[in-house]
């Protein structure tokens, strides 16, 4: 068995790795790479292997970094099943168009302002709805065999709705090893999802690292501040509260948790705008799935069905609702996608609140190097928005507490649950410092064999 690692090595997003037996050749996961200028032109690239050559694809979950090039994979000749939870694909449904949209209208843009050498989208809308019926939904710890030689089975990772850890039985020349990848893990202790599945044993395991380096706040303290913002930002200063965040999971927790802090009477009189026409569905696609919340999110669920007292929640669907918002000078609390602030309509939003004093921005999530939301962390005070320069006036929290990804304490404590250590461990899905001080944690505290591979690097086990 070798596995190469083409994407998500020392770096977050482009989560890709191609496992090669001598019996077959699949894929964990088909990503894009995000946030850096380089990105488009990475995703642009040929495949570093031959599409018709793989056998399956085995997704971890939704996020654009994990399945964002499946479109593409498909139209250069991948005609297999791509496995992956029922959530997932219900989310993919509404995800992978989107993606397309996006690269279509920014295609468009490049040729209206006449950029030399326009490049085509990298797929369309039409590609992405054409490889939707190569996705195959699976149940949580029901084994299946996606090949003669393959036994698989999912579990739950706790990160986003259909999240999961892969666990891999792979028979080969009479031997069979257990491969499994971690996925993103969540953060154990989160509201809404479950915690993320102990897994007993592993001969390889491909551990993510997003937060490998760090902890985060803790909720009680990330609540405290998310009040405390509110009520500054809307009845002291009169301006908005401008939320940036992930239209998978992240909006769903959001409204969760400002639903909850209205029923202990902590945030009173509230506005919320979710202005994210892909939220407003994956909103919807995470009702459906109601059987894979934890208890403390059903109590909130039947409360919000029973009590008049609510916050008032608007979802915002055609570009004019919109538009409207950026008239709208104070008051509202506006939660709009994309999480980094790299595409979508959070960055009309930004445009028009980040040179306001009055008003907050609340960073809720991982932002990649070289994408707005970073640079806005960074404390840049000018940043160009649409080729306009904008002067960051509002005043920009991060609320560390809401991230979907497991910190290092998490990580290790999920790393301990192993009833031995793995053969061989290999550190993904983080930043070099990230990625190279949990592979050093779990070199020093649980005596592993670890390995934090580079792109591109393939290794023979």
């Amino acid at each position: 068995m070798n596995i190469a690692f083409l994407g998500a090595a020392r770096e977050v997003t482009g989560s890709c790795y191609l496992v090669q037996t001598t019996q077959c050749r699949f894929l964990i996961d088909c990503g894009m790479t995000q946030g850096s200028r380089e990105s488009t032109e990475r995703n642009r690239k040929p495949f570093g292997f031959d599409p018709r050559s793989i056998d399956f694809v085995l997704l971890t979950h939704a996020h654009i970094d994990h399945s964002g090039l499946l479109p593409k994979l498909s139209r250069e000749g991948y005609t297999g099943p791509v496995y992956t939870t029922a959530a997932s694909a219900d989310l993919l449904g509404v995800m992978l168009p989107d993606a397309g949209h996006i690269q279509e209208m920014d295609a468009e843009r490049a040729l209206r302002r006449h950029r030399p050498n326009p490049q085509p989208p990298i797929y369309t809308v039409q590609d992405a709805r054409e490889c939707l019926p190569q996705l195959q939904a699976v149940r949580y710890d029901h084994p299946f065999s996606p090949h003669p030689s393959v036994t698989c089975c999912f579990r739950d990772a706790g990160h986003i709705l259909g999240s999961a850890i892969l666990e891999i039985e792979l028979t080969e020349g009479g031997q069979t090893r257990k491969l499994v990848a971690s996925g993103d893990l969540g953060q154990p202790g989160r509201p809404i999802l479950k915690d993320p599945t102990r897994i007993l044993r592993a001969d390889v395991l491909l551990m993510e690292s997003t937060y490998g380096d760090r902890n985060h706040k803790d909720l009680p303290n990330t609540l405290d501040e998310l009040v405390s913002v509110v009520q500054d930002t809307l009845l002291r200063r009169k301006g908005n509260v401008i939320v940036p965040a992930f239209a998978v999971g992240r909006t769903q927790e959001l409204i969760y948790h400002l639903f909850q802090l209205t029923r202990q009477g902590r945030l009173h009189d509230l506005d919320i705008f979710i202005d994210s026409p892909m939220a407003v569905a994956v909103t919807k696609i995470t009702q459906k799935h109601f059987e894979l919340f934890d208890a403390e999110a059903r109590q909130v669920t039947d409360w919000r069905a029973s009590s008049p007292n609510l916050p008032r929640l608007h979802f915002v669907a055609d570009v004019t609702e919109s538009m409207a918002l950026n008239q709208r000078q104070s008051g509202a609390i506006i939660i709009s996608a994309s999480g980094m602030c790299d595409a979508g309509r959070i960055k009309h939003h930004l445009l028009h609140n980040l040179g306001r004093s009055q008003c907050s921005v609340l960073i809720t999530g991982y932002q990649a190097g070289g994408t707005l939301g970073r640079r806005l962390v960074d404390g840049e005070k000018l940043v160009r928005i649409f080729g306009e320069d904008v002067a960051v006036r509002a005043s920009i929290h991060t609320l560390g507490g809401f991230s979907a990804h497991a910190d290092q304490h998490a990580l290790l404590g999920w790393a301990a649950g192993f009833e031995q250590a793995p053969g061989r461990t290999f550190i993904v899905h983080g930043e070099v410092k990230a990625a190279n001080d949990l592979a050093q944690a779990l070199r020093s505290q649980l005596h592993w064999r670890v390995d934090v591979p580079e792109i591109g690097q393939r290794y023979e086990l």
